[in-house]
């Protein structure tokens, strides 16, 4: 169980905002699969504001993946405050300020990871969007910008003085991007310091390996990133199927979600990099792999997935 403000979420395993895969079918999925809440990709505030239509799709969501949280990134208060304005009118149950990514295109604007170089910045946007808005905020943040810079906990700290409801804590810093390994020291520090819930990221690549997190560090809950790309079963506790028959289930039931939320024939390489991912680790799955790669359109794409069964 996990509590968020007037929030209580089944499970304590939540799946992060990944930027080109937490889509609607993914997060229906993983909801499906026993996430306690999903949050949305960055959805950017300028693109928000100015109603673009590629950032517009972002806000995808129906009944069945209740709760959701949508996570907004940006470097200017007032725009930001605007921005999260426009999400709550969707009525999501949460909206996530995102002070951790450390992807340049991101970062060269002052946002992401960036503003944990500059806290007043920081501080300034948290208070516009909660002035703002009625519904929980949380932030996500890094351990800092760097070995020599860990700021964490002074930034949850400053997240909870100025109303957050909950903070994630990506255990790298912003140089280390997505290389290296987690400092879990850093979550715990941070649990230690504040009074809000605290999540924990990073290098949770299995059930066991979350439980792991949240017993050794404190945290009270976990966000599942790269460990769940095709693998939804890392939210239960049975964990990801041995079987390549209930692998193949899994896949062809994220293709279907795909299809049914997605102009799917026009993301054809999006629709293969998600599903090539379920087979990793079984025997000949490079060659498989490859085959789902060279596929040259969805019928032929689930032909080679159901075949796969065959040929194990």
């Amino acid at each position: 169980m996990l509590q968020i403000a007037n929030l209580s979420f089944a499970s304590p395993f939540v799946l992060a905002p990944l930027a080109g895969y937490s889509d609607l079918p993914f997060r229906l999925l993983c909801k499906r699969y026993g996430a306690g809440y999903c949050v949305s990709e960055m959805i950017s505030c300028h693109g928000l504001v100015y109603e673009q239509h590629n950032t517009l799709k972002l806000l995808a969501t129906m009944p069945e993946e209740r709760p959701i949280s949508f996570q907004l990134f940006g470097a200017d208060p007032e725009v930001m405050a605007d921005a999260a304005e426009i999400l709550a009118s969707h009525s999501p149950e949460m909206i996530d300020i995102n002070m951790g990514c450390p992807v340049r295109k991101v970062t060269k604007r002052g946002a992401g990871a960036a503003l944990m170089t500059d806290r007043n910045l920081a501080e300034k946007i948290l208070k516009k969007v909660v002035a703002r808005v009625s519904i929980p905020i949380t932030v996500k943040i890094r351990s800092g910008k760097d070995a020599a810079s860990i700021t964490a906990v002074i930034f949850a700290k400053m997240a909870e003085d100025n109303g957050a409801t909950a903070v994630t804590v990506h255990a790298r810093t912003w140089s280390q991007g997505f290389s290296g390994h987690i400092d879990q020291a850093v979550i715990a520090n941070v649990k230690n310091n504040v009074n809000i819930p605290v999540l924990g990221n990073g290098d949770v690549l299995s059930y066991e390996d979350g439980r792991k997190m949240m017993a050794e560090t404190g945290c009270d809950g976990v966000m599942i990133g790269r460990g769940a790309l095709g693998n939804p079963w890392i939210f239960q506790e049975t964990g990801r199927p041995e079987s390549l028959p209930e692998i193949v289930a899994g896949a062809l039931e994220h293709l279907r979600l795909i299809e049914e939320f997605l102009p799917a024939d026009r993301l054809l390489g999006h629709v293969k990099s998600q599903i090539s991912r379920y087979f990793k680790g079984f025997p000949g799955c490079s060659t498989l792999r490859a085959k789902v790669f060279a596929a040259e359109n969805l019928l032929k794409l689930r032909e080679i997935i159901n075949s796969s069964i065959s040929q194990a």
